[in-house]
């Protein structure tokens, strides 16, 4: 072996470590999204709560990142994105901590905006540092793998999460996990030199500009309807499976992991099909039609229960399509290296926007009026998100296309 096939196949190994820190930090934010809908009954009966402050408890976590992705992505284009992630883990570590000791609602909201704020950080941050580490050639896959993150985490949450005696054990051991990604990130992401001086100027503006054109914002739009349709379901299916099917908490949590596991083969079944050539606009719009045709069987007692979790996984699963397909799209979107973090901010700013108002809206709509109301908002979204698709694919969207348009 020569002295030059060595470098390089250390510099490999250096890059694909990086890559699974990067995506297990990325799991570790998104776990701390999956650990209330897990821990919603723990908290009613600790706190004496109803679903509409559940729902709230799980909303909030990401209201700072209706504001704050874009100059989230600014900041990272300026300072380097590693500086970024670890302001988030830490930012993550410290808010979990602080709400396991929250003695009322008021003080674990409080916890949850500073959870929000790291997870904000972390999963525009990962993005980027992804996008730098890998070649193009392989980005649609990367960016599938990266879509990934979500429902990994979410299902890790749902698993584990019975395994503990209460919600504040599972906020000290979320903490504990996201402290040891932290030393992990110092240790093996590599530094990204920052950008200085007058380049910096001029950033603000061209995020705005980013922001106004068609592909950007639908792609935006997009993600805001999808994780709308998610959360609205994901946010309270433990407590729905518990009701339909009768259920122990740990089952109804082993359940909930399998149907968010499902969302993993969607991720990764559009990195295949994006790469075989089909239709980015196409994969949404048949993804968000079949979303809201199962939702109808889901939340409507019109099925037993095993025949509403069968199309939870349907709903999950097909739903995996449209993150991946609008992560692998955004790098193209945003044209140029430079904005590939302010893009993936307003790809969270859409995702935030479903984060926040699907649990809450949820919550208050089956408090008060049943499960089945729950299903109006979802078939809405789909039909909307169908419209967005098609106007994508009016505007001729494809990735040299959206690199051309950006």
């Amino acid at each position: 072996m020569t002295i030059e096939t060595a470098v390089a196949r250390q510099s490999e190994a250096k890059r694909w470590a990086t890559v699974a820190v990067v995506m297990g930090c990325g799991i570790g934010a998104a776990l701390q999204v999956g650990k209330v809908p897990i821990a919603a009954a723990m908290l009613q009966q600790s706190l004496g709560i109803d679903l509409a402050a559940v729902g709230t408890v799980a909303g909030i976590f990401a209201v700072l990142g209706l504001f704050g992705s874009v100059p989230a992505g600014v900041v990272i284009a300026a300072v380097g994105a590693r500086r970024v992630l670890l302001c988030g883990l830490a930012a993550i570590a410290l808010g979990a901590a602080s709400g396991a000791l929250a003695p009322q609602l008021a003080v674990l909201l409080a916890s949850r905006m500073l959870e929000g704020l790291g997870f904000l950080l972390v999963m525009v941050a990962c993005p980027a540092l992804l996008d730098r580490v890998v070649g193009n050639g392989a980005r649609d896959v990367t960016m599938a793998v990266w879509s990934c993150v979500m429902p990994f985490g979410i299902a890790l949450a749902l698993v584990a999460g019975p395994i503990f005696d209460g919600w504040r054990t599972i906020w000290w051991a979320s903490a504990l996990l996201v402290a040891v990604l932290f030393v992990l990130a110092i240790i093996i992401v590599p530094d990204v030199p920052s950008r200085t001086g007058p380049r910096r100027a001029g950033l603000m503006q061209q995020a705005a500009a980013l922001a106004r054109r068609r592909t950007p914002a639908l792609l935006m739009l997009l993600f805001a309807l999808y994780s709308l349709m998610f959360f609205a379901l994901f946010s309270f299916l433990p407590i729905l499976l518990t009701a339909r099917l009768g259920v122990s908490s740990q089952g109804a949590g082993g359940l909930s992991a399998l149907a968010a596991a499902g969302n993993v083969l969607g991720n990764l079944a559009a990195g295949n099909l994006l790469a075989r050539g089909v239709s980015r606009p196409l994969l949404i719009a048949v993804a968000a039609l079949v979303m809201g045709a199962s939702a109808l069987g889901i939340f409507l007692p019109v099925l037993g229960g095993w025949g509403a979790f069968v199309l939870c996984l349907l709903f999950s699963a097909t739903g995996g399509l449209i993150p991946a397909t609008l992560l692998a799209t955004a790098p193209a979107a945003a044209g140029s290296a430079t904005m590939v973090p302010v893009m993936m901010g307003l790809l969270m700013t859409g995702s935030n926007f479903g984060q926040v108002t699907g649990p809450i809206a949820v919550g208050a709509v089956v408090s008060a009026w049943g499960w089945g109301a729950a299903s109006v908002m979802v078939v809405a979204a789909a039909m909307l998100a169908c419209l967005a698709a098609w106007l994508l694919a009016r505007n001729h969207v494809s990735v040299s296309q959206a690199r051309g348009e950006a």
